[in-house]
């Protein structure tokens, strides 16, 4: 989930021209998808520190660095810096009940057979979604869980996020219930909590970038993109939409967050505010 609002700044930042801010933003929407023609200030603010500290002392000689040699250092610095990713356990709870009422129900009778579940959370931030889509998993499937295969794939353009996602440690909110934190997590020192190993080991964490191909070895059951798309354009939000249809089996469900919608052409059928289905 990514939020490039405003936050965090640097004392004394640099100042960048506006054919640099232009050339800069062109390269995140291009290639990631990321809108930030309106976060000049957030761009200054946030990368000032860091560019200085790395030995550049303008923004075009950082600017032309990027852009010509695509450093995997520099992109990781600029994406980690720009996205600032924000999640919780238990988000739009409405959504995470029509995912245990309906849907669960739905993908594990399909899936008698083979028992194999396939869901992706893409944007998936610190890990949050992933972990608690294993956790309804779990709890639905009860005793007979340990006999399905139910490992989902999350994905985050930010390696800090994946970080923080691989190691599962969070302050919980008061709605955790609480066996949940008793069947599922591990108490740590600080008051904190640590994702239980079975939880954890149900997840597989992957770096992906959004704007690429497509082409995981499974099509998917179900997947979710919650606050991810909000920050991008519409032609880019149409042609991700197209991309996820595309790698849903017939019948799989596609969840966004309700402060999104999906545009008029969708090819989904919606199921409910924000869930959408591909057709059979």
């Amino acid at each position: 989930m990514i939020n490039t609002g405003a936050g965090g700044g640097a004392f004394n930042p640099m100042t960048i021209t506006d054919a640099d801010f232009t050339r800069l933003v062109k390269f995140v929407q291009g290639n990631y998808g990321i809108d930030l023609s309106q976060k000049k200030q957030l761009i200054t603010g946030r990368l000032s520190t860091s560019i200085k500290q790395r030995g550049y002392t303008s923004f075009t000689d950082f600017v032309n660095q990027v852009i010509q040699t695509k450093d995997n250092d520099l992109i990781t610095l600029l994406l980690d810096k720009l996205t600032t990713n924000y999640t919780f356990f238990m988000r739009e709870k409405e959504h995470l009940d029509l995912f245990c009422q309906k849907i669960i129900p739905d993908i594990v009778q399909r899936h008698q057979r083979d028992k194999t579940l396939a869901i992706w959370s893409a944007g998936c931030s610190t890990g949050e979604e992933p972990y608690n889509i294993t956790m309804f998993l779990f709890d639905y499937l009860g005793a007979q869980a340990s006999q399905w295969d139910t490992r989902l794939l999350a994905t985050d353009i930010s390696n800090r996020a994946m970080t923080a996602a691989k190691k599962g440690v969070y302050e919980l909110p008061d709605t955790i219930p609480p066996d949940w934190k008793k069947k599922y997590f591990v108490p740590q020192a600080g008051g904190q909590y640590q994702v239980a190993p079975k939880v954890r080991d149900n997840v597989i964490f992957q770096p992906f970038n959004l704007m690429d191909p497509i082409h995981f070895r499974r099509k998917f059951d179900v997947i979710f993109c919650r606050n991810v798309m909000i920050y991008f354009d519409q032609p880019t939000k149409d042609a991700l939409m197209r991309r996820f249809y595309d790698a849903l089996v017939p019948g799989g469900y596609f969840m966004i967050s309700h402060s999104e919608n999906l545009s008029k052409n969708s090819p989904f059928t919606t199921v409910a505010p924000s869930t959408f289905q591909k057709q059979r």
